[in-house]
């Protein structure tokens, strides 16, 4: 039996590459779900509780807003521990649903201890105003 020509393209053989047309994928929001578009992906999906009550949320804006208003302001070790301690509510607020008392506390006190600073900030007397509804006082 005689062998038949080989299958396949030969390394002589050029043929003409055709081009797939690109495709695009667009999503909009997503809530509560995770995907994976395309070959090999990955999915991570991260649950975050949010805010667990509208006085939480009233906070969580606020120290959001105080935290923009920070960063137009030179550094100082007053400015880095509230800011740190501003960090520090939001994240337990966005992951935890709520920021613990010890924590408001403690973002009361770097609060004080930014006054001068932040008593002239419309965000820093919202700060202070959702941490007294928070706190009572």
């Amino acid at each position: 039996m005689t062998p038949g020509p080989a299958s396949g393209p030969t390394p002589g053989d050029q043929q003409p590459q055709q081009s797939q047309p690109q495709r695009t994928v667009h999503i909009g929001s997503v809530t509560g779900s995770a995907f994976a578009v395309g070959d090999h992906n990955t999915v991570t999906q991260h649950q975050h509780a949010g805010p667990a009550d509208e006085a939480q949320a009233e906070l969580l804006r606020a120290v959001q807003e105080l935290r923009a208003d920070l960063a137009r302001f030179v550094a100082s070790d007053t400015t880095e521990v509230l800011d740190a301690e501003l960090v520090s509510v939001a994240d337990e607020i966005e992951t935890a649903g709520a920021a613990e008392p010890g924590r408001l506390a403690r973002l009361q006190q770097a609060l004080t201890a930014a006054g001068a600073l932040t008593g002239t900030l419309a965000s820093g007397v919202a700060v202070a105003e959702a941490l007294r509804a928070l706190l009572g006082g």
